[in-house]
């Protein structure tokens, strides 16, 4: 009799209270509710999170660098009631697949050839991008291959300006020179716990607004073999990145894609004369500046997104 008490003491509650079992999920609809699904692209597994009705405007949420599509969890969590949200992990880089240098080849242009394809593959041929860091490389290279298809850009640290390149490229800046062992181990702490921790609590007000699980999980990723020459590869193919910012201001020139800036002014990276740089292309923007840096989601996301909801509404109308 005592057994059965303790049996119902523990089962009543989850029944009363709502709770359910793991496989069951609660949303309005199920439409507010992140999915992780992968995708198969030309032989290489793309993850990727997806949240929000297929019908409503999308947002394809494009990550940097050291993260993945876990960097935009907060706006998946916020803005699929209202949107539809595609945030997809580039090959090597969250879960997607980390084929072998030999099979897959990592760069810039291959990068955003494959998230092209996973696009079309999701039938996805109308979206606002977001962008920050490796994102607008990225980006960039998709909507000036498919400019009618860009309904918006929010852009959070996302540059296309030489004068939008901060102090800390200079070790990358030396390496691009000339790229020999003792130009790449200048660049390996970027990979380290201390490194990574670094460019996510750097120019922030308070480290403690910053979630370690973000720093962990990119170590956890940069630990694998082959991670850190993989990301070599990633940070001297930038180089090219540089050579196409012309290309990329031109497509902002011609096609005037409505701009929303919510920027980390701290950024070592990339500082607020990146954002300002902007101005010179796109008439119409929507200007933020926050004091935070390089991940601003991660410090304001409580204002950041707040923007990015009245923005895509402003644009729907």
């Amino acid at each position: 009799m005592k057994n059965l008490i303790l049996y119902a003491l523990t089962i009543v509650p989850l029944f009363t209270f709502g709770a359910t079992s793991p496989d069951i999920e609660i949303s309005n609809e199920n439409m507010t509710t992140i999915k992780y699904r992968t995708l198969e692209v030309n032989g290489v597994n793309i993850a990727y999170r997806e949240a929000g009705d297929p019908q409503n405007q999308t947002i394809v949420l494009l990550h940097g660098f050291p993260t993945s599509s876990h960097q935009y969890r907060k706006v998946l969590n916020q803005l699929s009631d209202e949107f539809h949200l595609v945030a997809p992990d580039y090959p090597g880089f969250g879960n997607s697949d980390f084929s072998d240098a030999s099979e897959y080849e990592y760069t810039f242009d291959n990068l955003a050839a494959t998230i092209d394809a996973f696009l079309e593959k999701k039938k996805i041929t109308s979206y606002a991008l977001m962008i920050q860091d490796y994102g607008a490389p990225v980006g960039f290279r998709i909507a000036t291959a498919h400019p009618e298809r860009i309904t918006a850009i929010i852009n959070q640290n996302g540059n296309a300006y030489e004068e939008g390149l901060g102090a800390a490229w200079k070790e990358t800046k030396s390496m691009w020179a000339n790229r020999n062992k003792q130009t790449e181990e200048a660049l390996l702490h970027a990979f380290s716990l201390d490194g990574l921790k670094w460019q996510y609590t750097h120019g922030t007000r308070n480290p403690e607004n910053v979630n370690p699980d973000t720093w962990n999980l990119d170590y956890l990723r940069m630990s694998r073999p082959n991670a850190h020459a993989m990301n070599l590869n990633l940070f001297y193919d930038y180089r090219n990145n540089i050579k196409l910012y012309p290309k990329w201001q031109q497509y902002l020139r011609d096609n005037q894609p409505p701009l929303l800036i919510v920027w980390g002014k701290n950024d070592a990276f990339f500082p607020e004369s990146g954002a300002i740089a902007f101005k010179k292309d796109v008439k119409n923007i929507d200007y933020n500046i926050y004091d935070t840096g390089h991940f601003a989601l991660e410090e304001d996301a409580d204002k950041i997104i707040p923007k990015m909801r009245s923005f895509l509404r402003e644009i729907k109308k």
